[in-house]
């Protein structure tokens, strides 16, 4: 009897035993697999996006190591392939400068913006140096014009850039971006490009030309043409350039010249309405399952299709009719599903395409770093995790409201003029 009891205690022992190692298996296999909450596979994707340009920069091996592909009908393959390093530059760091601006987050997350920083620094300072080897000139072509202003926006985003350059950075930074003044910007949304060089030059006190910011807001306005849209040159388009550009840049180019002068107070307003406008069609346009209607030029851009939203999110200026969280969840599925695809990336760096690898689809100038402005999808990261954007409960964007019978409020076109 005795014998038998101390089996029997010894049976549920090893029961127990077994019990909780299973359960303890368990919840490990629960941690290995339990999905990132959306910040941090915001930082995740952007690292996994932007490392090896900056990381190569920093190391003075951008030129070696960034991939020299163009567009199947490209126009002058061996210019575009000149400037294609300046052109990942400033598309990246316009991207990710809000949040190498942010400060505090998780241990991980400032060692990592720590780390960007960092090599940040390093690669400008790589860029302006013409005994490196990864020197930039910014006078060898107009679309030099193009990529400096990206650049000028990624410091005016992200002061904490410009303060920590040494001073013979900052000499050599000013010299160049007063070069591309000799180009003529096409008559398109390439004016705001123009303008938002000479907006960096208002921030940061140096002498700049309201001539070049005024051509460019007088003439935008000519070409809105209502419900929150304006026309890219002469004649409307439907694409994405409302977003890749215009509205982003006439929000930025305002704010920093309204503190100079008075003289566009009346064209603020109008501008911030439609921004508002803009934004609310920019989120009815992102499907259920993170698509969007692939329209019009420069569709490679993948994420920077919705620029705009980004920008309005992280400025904290969406109307009321859009969360922050429903917002979140939307962009959240759109990096999803441009990205998702196991061609997207060859060797670590970015293919031609929309959904993978697509280069029947690239235009006349898409090269290698063309592609990057698709960071600047990633704009809200310059919010801190407390801020609703991220700390909000998850929430559904209209189409998935409309799209599972969700009783939802009409839509209706607005005189902004």
């Amino acid at each position: 009897m005795k014998k038998y009891y101390f089996y029997s205690l010894f049976l549920v022992l090893l029961t127990l035993t077994i019990s909780t190692a299973g359960y303890a298996q368990k919840k490990q296999n629960a941690k290995k697999t339990q999905p990132l909450n959306d910040r941090a596979y915001w930082l995740k994707e952007m690292d996994k996006m932007v490392r090896p340009m900056v990381r190569s920069l920093a190391h003075d091996s951008l030129r070696i190591a960034m991939p020299q592909v163009t567009s199947v009908r490209i126009d002058n393959r061996n210019h575009r392939i000149q400037v294609q390093y300046l052109e990942v530059l400033g598309r990246v760091l316009s991207g990710i400068a809000p949040w190498l601006q942010l400060e505090g987050g998780s241990a991980n997350e400032v060692a990592l913006r720590n780390q960007y920083r960092q090599w940040v620094l390093e690669g400008i300072s790589h860029a302006l140096d013409s005994t490196s080897k990864d020197y930039m000139r910014f006078d060898i072509g107009g679309q030099q014009l193009v990529d400096a202003s990206y650049l000028a926006y990624a410091l005016i985003r992200a002061p904490w850039i410009w303060e920590n350059m040494s001073v013979t950075d900052k000499q050599r930074l000013v010299i160049s971006f007063r070069t591309t003044r000799k180009f003529k910007p096409v008559f398109s949304n390439w004016l705001l490009f123009s303008a938002m060089t000479e907006a960096f030059f208002c921030k940061y006190g140096y002498e700049w030309d309201p001539m070049r910011v005024d051509y460019a807001l007088q003439q935008l306005e000519q070409w809105y043409v209502g419900d929150g849209m304006y026309t890219d040159g002469m004649s409307y388009a439907f694409d994405y350039y409302n977003s890749y550009v215009i509205h982003p840049y006439l929000a930025t180019i305002t704010s920093i010249v309204s503190q100079k002068t008075n003289a566009y107070n009346h064209m603020i307003e109008k501008i911030k309405k439609r921004n508002e406008r803009y934004a609310i069609i920019q989120e009815r346009l992102i499907n259920t399952d993170g698509t969007y209607p692939a329209t019009g030029r420069s569709i490679v851009y993948r994420g920077a299709a919705f620029h705009h939203l980004a920008d309005m999110a992280w400025r904290k200026a969406l109307p009321e009719q859009l969360s922050p969280a429903q917002v979140r969840c939307a962009l959240t599925a759109v990096i999803k599903k441009t990205l998702e695809s196991p061609s997207t990336y060859k060797d670590g760096w970015l293919t031609i395409g929309l959904y993978g690898s697509q280069p029947d689809i690239a235009d006349f100038y898409n090269n290698q770093g063309s592609l990057y402005i698709c960071t600047n999808i990633f704009l809200p990261l310059g919010l801190s995790e407390s801020d609703p954007f991220w700390a909000g409960p998850a929430a559904k964007w209209s189409a998935q409201k409309i799209w599972s019978g969700e009783d939802f409020h009409n839509d209706h076109s607005a005189d902004l003029r």
